[in-house]
């Protein structure tokens, strides 16, 4: 249970939920125990009056003797009747609280766990498949519920019935009452020992339905890599393999279970019959009378469905303990990255590198090496290198995606590391390499970075981005909906949306990490000149392989091995007749023989 402690402060929460649920428990159970002592009562009616019955036969008396027998009857029958309806109308109370408490708390669970998603860094996510997150934001979840709503709700129910019958068996009689719950200790010793398994088994369920929900969400996402290569049919070998997993661990669970069920029923029938030949010698030496019999068979019915459930109960809190370590594990996670700083502060754009070394911490790959530059507040700075070395880097640490391992990032003269991490970010315009768009309308997936903005603001950005035409011309232009990636789209205007999102935002730092590699010629130089133009006066960074889109560029960085080779201005670094120029010479080969 100690994974489930982590729940108290739900229960805290909804304390006038559970304990009137609890208060209606109870009340209900204590309607379910008095019918026992009414049909006793009712039993030793029937045997007295039947032998009263056959004494006045003949007599004219025979016929008031059935009439008084009939009522007798008719008032028993209904006084069970009103309190079983009473026990449903207070069950109906009790799920009422407990099962709708168990919702509230489930409905808290994923809003914690998808708000502690968000304040994770980077590095969780390349840590952790995207099936397996969800599946704890689920699933688990889901086990959770049962725990604090059925589990608590019958375990609550059992518990107060066990009282309440076993102290209405001792009152009536002791040594019939010790037989009758001699085989319960059997039961405890059968629980203790089933429970462990059933907690294993749970466990291995879990983490096999992760690894299946995180292959299927993968390949759903590469379906089209897995159609281009044929490989529909290994794919399903794999999924079938991996289901063949769960379904192993689930079968193992589901032996277990019944094995354990058909036993705690044995056991309770075994209480039945001890009930009858004990309680049989008793009302022959005069002890009881049948009708504590009849009581005490009731007693003991009532028990059968709360045993049996007590086997679903600990199943169900065995898997939710679980499900709650699987949750625990990510919700004591810290991000790596924190803010500290609560002040918003205006953003200039001066950028400062100050012998910046940084190595990723799930490889080891040391990406940046002894890094030292400027960029002053409005200039376009370019960067280049050839891949692998460490260009995107640069703009992750730009972003604070990472804390630098050794040196300091300086904004404005002040560490990026005090900064008000939310408020830094929000005067920025990140344009990835891996375009991400939204399951959404375009317009909603432009305007995605304002909590508001205006038709013309979208178009006006749209126009920057020099996408415009091509959405105007789409049947439901602006609304049109976007599937899953932004797959309706093609791989240059997934780019150019992008940068529209980037754009509506007018951030004071622009980072472009390689996103015209899709864009034709033509295009690049529309979107650059709208660029200088909207960009006047704040920082640029613009990360590419092509030399003809940075040649305009303030200051170009030259990147090797993830240290800084070359830097100055395009005419500089070509009287330089360094790597730069060697680049800029190859790529010059290679447009003139795409000429020929």
């Amino acid at each position: 249970m100690k994974h489930l402690r982590y729940l108290n402060k739900y229960f805290y929460k909804y304390k006038w939920r559970i304990i009137p649920g609890i208060f209606f428990v109870i009340i209900s159970n204590i309607f379910g125990v008095i019918p026992a002592q009414v049909i006793g009562h009712a039993f030793n009616l029937i045997t007295e009056n039947i032998q009263l019955y056959s004494l006045f036969s003949g007599f004219e008396r025979k016929e008031i003797i059935y009439d008084i027998f009939s009522y007798s009857l008719l008032y028993f029958g209904t006084l069970v009747l009103i309190l079983y309806l009473l026990r449903g109308l207070f069950l109906f109370f009790m799920r009422q609280t407990i099962i709708l408490m168990s919702r509230h708390i489930e409905f808290d669970i994923k809003n914690e766990i998808y708000a502690h998603y968000q304040k994770l860094s980077l590095g969780f996510y390349r840590r952790n498949n995207t099936g397996d997150l969800m599946n704890r934001a689920t699933e688990d979840v889901n086990r959770v519920r049962m725990y604090v709503g059925p589990a608590i709700m019958y375990a609550i129910n059992t518990g107060v019935l066990f009282l309440l019958v076993i102290y209405a068996m001792f009152s009536v009689n002791t040594k019939l009452a010790i037989f009758c719950l001699l085989p319960l200790p059997a039961l405890v010793v059968i629980i203790y020992f089933v429970n462990t398994k059933i907690n294993k088994k749970s466990e291995l369920i879990q983490e096999q339905l992760s690894k299946l929900s995180s292959f299927v969400q993968e390949r759903f996402s590469g379906i089209r890599v897995i159609k281009s290569y044929v490989r529909e049919g290994h794919t399903e070998k794999v999924f079938a393999a991996e289901s063949q997993g769960y379904k192993n661990n689930a079968m193992g669970l589901v032996k277990v279970q019944a094995l354990f069920y058909p036993t705690m029923v044995l056991l309770v029938g075994l209480s039945t019959i001890l009930t009858i030949y004990i309680g049989g010698k008793q009302v022959i030496n005069g002890s009881i009378t049948p009708g504590n019999i009849a009581e005490f068979i009731v007693y003991v019915n009532q028990l059968t469905f709360p045993v049996s459930m007590l086997g679903w109960v600990t199943t169900l809190i065995q898997r939710a303990s679980a499900s709650q370590k699987r949750i625990n594990e990510f919700l004591e996670l810290q991000p790596d990255i924190t803010s500290e700083a609560h002040d918003k502060t205006e953003i200039s754009g001066r950028i400062n590198f100050q012998n910046v070394s940084f190595t990723y911490p799930d490889t080891g790959i040391e990406a940046i090496k002894n890094v030292s530059f400027e960029i002053k507040e409005g200039q376009f700075v370019a960067i280049i290198g050839r891949t692998g070395s460490g260009k995107s880097t640069l703009a992750n640490l730009i972003m604070r995606m990472y804390d630098v391992d050794k040196g300091d990032i300086k904004i404005d003269g002040t560490s990026l590391k005090s900064l008000n991490l939310q408020d830094y970010r929000n005067h920025i315009g990140f344009v990835p390499q891996e375009v991400f768009l939204f399951s959404d309308t375009i317009k909603n997936n432009i305007s995605f970075g304002l909590d508001t903005t205006t038709t013309e603001q979208v178009e006006t950005a749209a126009k920057n981005a020099a996408v415009y035409h091509n959405i105007i011309g789409f049947e439901h232009q602006f609304e049109t909906m976007l599937g899953e990636r932004g797959i309706t789209l093609s791989g240059g205007q997934k780019q150019r949306v992008s940068i529209a999102r980037a754009l509506i935002k007018e951030p004071r730092i622009l980072i472009f990490d390689d996103c015209l590699s899709a864009v034709d010629t033509r295009t690049e130089e529309e979107i650059l000149n709208n660029l200088g133009r909207l960009m006047n006066g704040k920082t640029s960074i613009l990360i590419a392989h092509r030399i003809s889109t940075i040649k305009n560029a303030d200051k170009i960085l030259v990147l090797d091995n993830g240290e800084i080779t070359e830097q100055g201005t395009h005419e500089e670094l070509l009287l330089l007749s360094g790597a730069y120029a060697e680049m800029y010479q190859n790529q010059l080969l290679e447009e003139e023989s795409k000429s020929i």
